[in-house]
């Protein structure tokens, strides 16, 4: 008996994150151990490091670091860290580092050699506090940011470098990660043309011992991130039909690159006939570009949370969505906004009759853009390279090897507990392929 979830509540016929809940065999094969290894390739250097809150040293999550003069980029981890992977030629450059509230810090790559650089951000000083925060029209704002969306954001399509990370955990363990780089064919934000995704390598580790029989499997893969770019598709929420379902309201000011920003806070109107959407937009205050969100599913409503994730499952077990979170960002480039990063971020229980403890589970999704290619008529994605909207970027991959590969590309650093796990899983799968020899 399978269970088959998908994320509910979006009102767009464009945008849907399936997830598949399988049995799977204890003795299922786990195929071939691979080292976990990347390689500095011919001709690049790798800088490490952390980027930091200049006043209370915690770390910055999501910061952008980009190389100036060029598109290569990558971002933070979960633990403030990253990995900038530059072409020697280019080593003499700075990088711009940026983070939503701080002040932006340009940094030369030279003073970025120690293996373990930490780069401090000062906190934005709001210099527009004296502006009554009754005296501003949120909702005016938004219609406002609506209707600038062909001059803030490039409207030709457009070819990008991604990296794409899924990871499952079982409370605190890491039980599976999946990694990919990807080709996106980005299409204008006025064109009524969906992305396009070309695989060009694809990575997996599966723990199932940790899943205790149950694997999820993510349809849609790449796709599913790029659903979260709210100009790109704004059927989630920024419809004239779903702004009458919320109140909306700013609530204060922050910066962007040391530009002055609106945050606009959003919540569903009651009564809560169906779960909607709550959180926060960041709009800049001199294009009224969006420039990040970071909103969550309203699940109180149990029964109905269900109903939009659950299609179906083993009569045995109740599943159900306890968090559904997103966030999205985006970068200037030349006077446009680009689409940058975006991570969703799911939990569910499996309620198991007749069993003493639940099993909670909880999946990451997060994608970031690495490098952005030529804007002048790009080759497309033709069509039988094109991965399908219901993919599962799991089934087809080649695991942990090939890093010659994987060290031409610009990744997000992975944290030590994911780390730890791929250590873990590569002894076991050694291990099992010993005994499997004897």
């Amino acid at each position: 008996m399978r269970t088959i979830l998908k994320r509910g509540g979006l009102p767009s016929k464009h945008i849907c994150i399936r997830w598949l809940l399988c049995l799977v065999l204890m003795g299922s094969q786990l195929g071939h151990a691979h080292s976990f290894v990347i390689k500095d390739t011919l001709g690049l250097k790798q800088y490490r490091g952390k980027v930091l809150d200049e006043k209370t040293n915690t770390v910055l999550v999501s910061a952008m670091l980009i190389l100036e003069g060029t598109n290569i980029s990558t971002i933070t981890n979960g633990q403030g860290q990253f990995l900038l992977k530059v072409p020697a030629r280019l080593s003499e450059r700075a990088v711009r580092v940026s983070h939503l509230g701080y002040v932006s810090k340009t940094i030369a790559l030279s003073e970025m050699t120690k293996p373990k650089t930490k780069i401090r951000l000062r906190p934005h000083i709001e210099r527009l506090a004296e502006v009554s925060v009754g005296a501003i029209d949120a909702r005016l704002l938004i219609r406002k940011m609506l209707s600038r969306k062909h001059l803030n954001y490039p409207q030709k399509s457009l070819r990008m470098v991604a990296f794409y990370r899924e990871t499952i955990q079982k409370r605190r363990d890491y039980a599976s990660l999946s990694e990919a780089v990807l080709d996106i064919g980005k299409q204008g934000y006025t064109n009524r043309k969906n992305d396009v995704v070309k695989l060009y390598k694809s990575r997996k580790q599966t723990n199932y011992k940790k899943l205790d029989t149950l694997a999820f499997k993510l349809m849609g893969g790449p796709y599913n991130s790029l659903s979260v770019d709210l100009i790109k598709y704004p059927d989630f929420i920024l419809t004239e039909e779903m702004l009458e379902k919320y109140d909306v309201s700013f609530t204060r000011w922050t910066s962007l690159n040391n530009r002055s920003v609106y945050v606009i806070g959003f919540k569903q109107k009651p009564p809560f006939t169906s779960p909607h959407y709550y959180g926060e937009l960041y709009v800049d205050a001199e294009s009224f570009a969006l420039v990040s969100a970071n909103y969550q599913l309203n699940l109180e409503d149990r029964k109905k949370s269900r109903s939009l994730f659950t299609i179906r499952k083993p009569r045995r077990a109740v599943v159900y969505p306890t968090k559904a979170s997103f966030q999205v960002h985006y970068r200037e480039r030349n006077g446009k906004w680009f689409y940058e990063y975006s991570k969703i971020d799911l939990k569910f229980t499996v309620d198991w009759l007749k069993k003493l403890f639940n099993a909670h589970y909880t999946v990451s999704i997060e994608m970031a853009i690495t490098d952005l290619k030529s804007e002048a008529q790009p080759e497309k994605i033709k069509a039988r390279e094109r991965l399908k909207r219901s993919v599962i970027i799991s089934d087809a991959v080649s695991g942990f090897s090939d890093p010659e590969f994987w060290g031409e590309y610009n990744i997000i650093e992975p944290e030590k507990s994911i780390k730890n796990a791929i250590k873990k899983i590569r002894k076991q799968l050694k291990r099992k392929e010993a005994r499997s020899n004897k």
